[in-house]
């Protein structure tokens, strides 16, 4: 009965305004139609799907609220920058990027990233003292168990393609017959080991005879890669990623510990669904 009139009193502290576009009420949180049918689009989940990571999102926010957790301003610059640094891009190059991919200025980005970061020293506090490293055994037969993931490409043959103007390289990577003298052209191979990681899961993503998305150089202009060749696939040796299988299986940990911290969350928290989409 508390329980029912608790919920009765949340749903009532809105307004009527507000009521009519509330689907969920997470700890006195709302989550509107528009909020559920946006992440549907956006992360291409289906209804109840979308509903559950707002929810987890508002549960996220009350702990954060709730253990004082903060961010400064400066750790969010740090954080971009590192980001950018990572990319071969100048911080302006990194928010220029996320403008044109994702339509988000630098105050969208910054928040994106405080928000991230957030969640972050949360996921810390929570894990701190539940999580152990795996043993030498552990780790090799995850190895053994999972070699498939770990095979890739010896190398990559390219022909590199870079320009000042970003338009007129769009439209080379659209038309491969489009002709500009401003575009310049390199050949090269490039060895998977000896490339960075942001960049050999580019070339891995992007299927023979195609270009990968334009990018910045980090010299100011911007590049594309054509893949003319993908030479022969590579297995990694047991001691070349032991520190990845590493830290995947202690992430793979991190996240069964927070599942489960939020399903307990979940299942004590005041959630009262109001209305769906439909």
């Amino acid at each position: 009965m508390y329980k029912f009139l608790l919920s009765m009193a949340c749903v009532l502290s809105l307004s009527a305004e507000m009521v009519g576009g509330v689907a969920v009420v997470v700890k006195d949180k709302a989550i509107t139609i528009y909020d559920i049918e946006k992440e549907m689009q956006s992360s291409n989940l289906n209804m109840q799907n979308a509903t559950n990571v707002l929810i987890r999102q508002k549960l996220e926010e009350a702990e954060i609220k709730e253990r004082r957790i903060t961010v400064s301003s400066g750790e969010v610059y740090d954080d971009i920058k590192e980001t950018a640094k990572r990319n071969n891009m100048s911080v302006n190059d990194f928010y220029e990027t996320a403008l044109n991919s994702g339509g988000l200025d630098s105050e969208d980005v910054k928040e994106k990233v405080k928000q991230k970061l957030l969640s972050q020293k949360l996921y810390s506090a929570i894990t701190y003292t539940q999580l152990s490293q795996p043993t030498e055994d552990e780790i090799k037969e995850y190895y053994e168990l999972n070699k498939d993931k770990y095979t890739h490409p010896s190398a990559f043959s390219t022909v590199i393609y870079q320009a000042n103007d970003k338009s007129i390289l769009q439209q080379k990577t659209q038309n491969p017959m489009f002709y500009a003298p401003q575009i310049q052209t390199n050949e090269q191979v490039l060895p998977y080991d000896r490339i960075s990681p942001e960049l050999a899961n580019l070339l891995n993503r992007t299927p023979l005879n195609t270009f990968t998305p334009v990018i910045p150089n980090g010299s100011g202009g911007y590049m594309s890669f054509y893949i003319k060749e993908i030479q022969s696939a590579k297995e990694s040796q047991f001691e070349d990623i032991k520190n990845q299988i590493l830290n995947t299986i202690m992430s793979n940990k991190r996240e069964q510990v927070l599942s489960d911290y939020f399903a307990r969350l979940r299942n004590n928290a005041e959630i009262n669904i109001i209305r769906m989409p439909k």
